[in-house]
Order: structure tokens, then C-alpha cells, then sequence
């Protein structure tokens, strides 16, 4: 069964304007009532309209309301989870390796929830048919980037994972027209990612953005937008580790996808680089 409803309500909170706002508090403080009533009557419950139920729907990201019913009954039935925590003062190791383990787990399970498979799937049709995928990040989504690049060259699709804005303006201004540049940005806002992404558009290449759940200034660029769950995280997420993670997941989904679509090919590059390695261990 469907789920993440009430996850992709708490990711988009923040974001969403008052009418809309209303009705998700509501549906957060009476999940059940999603799955037991019309939109109609839902909008009558929370003091706004149907029209404004059908908004909040559009906002999601879900393709109506009864996709929402269907995945908030999901999270009605699933076990219970425990949510993000924190750490405190001279803390265990032993308590902090549970807790970390229990956030990452929390990261990948919310993260799960709201990838669209229909935006996964053009992904990897679009990421097949490139040239070069150019990935571009800053901070800890470089990290992202340069992971991406490692796992993309293993099977022999030509990539980058430049820092340097200036360089992969020059990759742009000379990009094959399929290649794809991919913008990574957990906020969605970072400015550097933006202006490639701006600027990769009006080259006319295909791009792709990596951001949490909403809407930003970068997935409002990208033509295929895939998101990572922006749940409410601790205060000492080291490097935003948490967000890193579920990132790190979503380009395995990419790689491992697009490895099935082209399994032995990609068998065999694998073997390759992996006997490429072993000469360079072996060698004297």
C-alpha cells in the first residue's frame, strides 16, 4: 500500500499558503478523517473549501485526492516510527551509535516515501541517452556529486563533478546537446546551483535537480525534479548527515536503474574497472 501522505504534509508546511495550510494541520492533528471523508467534506472540517483541498493536493505533488486518501490510510496501518533525536551532553557512544542509526534508518524510509517513480523513471531514460552527465554541488552536495561521478564512470558514462562554477560554465558553453547537468542542492537555494542550472537551460540541455521536498529555485529550473524528504532534523546533524544520506541513496536508485536497463553492458565495464584497479594494486 501506498504511504507518505502525512510525511509529504510536514515536508511542505512551510511552504504552503494560509487556506492550504489549514486543511494540512487539520489532517495531521485528524489523519483519519482524510480517509473517512470527500474533499468537500474534508474543506468543511478544517473551516475552507474543497477547491482549497484539491490546491493542497496539486502543492504535494500527489495526482488527487484520492491518492492522498490512499497513501495517509497507508500511514494510518504502518508501524509506528520514532522520528529524529538529538544528542546531549556527555552523551554514550553507545546511546549516539543508536541514535544515528535510528535518524539515518528515518532519513532513507521518509526519503522513500515521497520518490516519484514516474520522475525516476525519466531520470534514468534521460541519464541512458546522455553523452556526459555534468553534476554540480556545493558544500556537502559536491560530496554527493563526486559519488555520482565515481559510480557513472564505473560504467562507462562519461561525467564531471567540477567545484569550480567558471569550469562548468565552460563544460556547458561546449556541451554535446545530450548531455544532462544535474544540480544538487538540499535547500534548493544555493546560488551557484541555480546560475548553472540557468544557465544549462538556456543551452538547451536536459537537467535534473537533487533537492528536498517543495518547491525551490533550483527544482523550478530542473525538467526532472527528484527530492529527498526534508523532515525536521537535530540541531547537531554534522554535516547535515541525515540529508546526506538519503542523497546518497537516491543516486544508488539512479545508478542500480540504469544498470538493470543495461545489465550486461554494464557487467561487463564493471569487471573492467575493477581489473583496472586490481592492476594498479598489483603493480610494482
Amino acid at each position: 500500500m501506498a504511504t507518505g501522505g502525512l510525511s509529504m504534509i510536514k515536508n511542505m508546511m512551510n511552504q504552503l499558503p494560509a487556506s492550504e495550510r489549514k486543511i494540512a494541520e487539520y489532517i495531521l492533528a485528524k489523519p483519519e478523517t482524510v480517509v473517512e471523508n470527500t474533499a468537500g467534506e474534508l474543506g468543511a472540517l478544517a473551516g475552507a473549501s474543497s477547491a482549497a483541498v484539491i490546491r493542497l493536493c496539486k502543492s504535494l505533488g500527489v495526482k488527487g485526492f484520492q491518492d492522498l486518501k490512499v497513501r495517509i490510510a497507508g500511514d494510518l496501518v504502518k508501524p509506528a516510527e520514532h522520528g529524529y533525536r538529538d544528542i546531549t551532553p556527555d552523551e554514550s557512544i553507545r546511546s549516539i551509535v543508536k541514535k544515528t542509526t535510528s535518524n539515518s534508518i528515518q532519513s532513507l524510509s521518509d526519503t522513500a516515501e515521497i520518490l516519484n517513480d514516474e520522475e525516476l523513471e525519466r531520470a534514468v531514460k534521460v541519464l541512458l541517452k546522455a553523452k556526459n552527465v555534468h553534476f554540480f554541488g556545493v558544500g556537502a552536495s559536491h560530496i554527493i556529486a563526486m559519488d555520482a561521478q565515481q559510480k557513472f564512470l564505473r560504467i562507462n558514462k562519461g561525467s564531471t563533478a567540477f567545484t569550480d562554477v567558471h569550469m562548468v560554465a565552460m563544460l556547458i558553453a561546449n556541451a554535446a546537446p545530450d548531455d544532462v547537468v544535474v544540480g544538487i542542492s538540499f535547500s534548493g537555494e544555493t546560488s551557484e546551483v541555480v546560475k548553472v542550472l540557468s544557465l544549462a537551460k538556456a543551452r538547451g540541455l536536459q537537467t535534473i535537480s537533487l533537492t528536498r521536498y517543495g518547491q525551490s529555485s533550483v527544482s523550478s529550473l530542473a525538467d526532472t525534479r527528484l527530492y529527498t524528504s526534508y523532515s525536521a532534523e537535530a540541531p547537531f546533524r554534522s554535516a547535515a548527515t541525515s540529508s546526506r544520506l538519503a542523497q546518497l541513496y537516491v543516486i544508488d536508485i539512479l545508478f542500480l536503474s540504469m544498470v538493470t536497463k543495461q545489465y550486461e553492458e554494464t557487467i561487463n565495464y564493471i569487471d573492467h574497472t575493477r581489473e583496472a584497479i586490481q592492476f594498479l594494486k598489483n603493480s610494482k
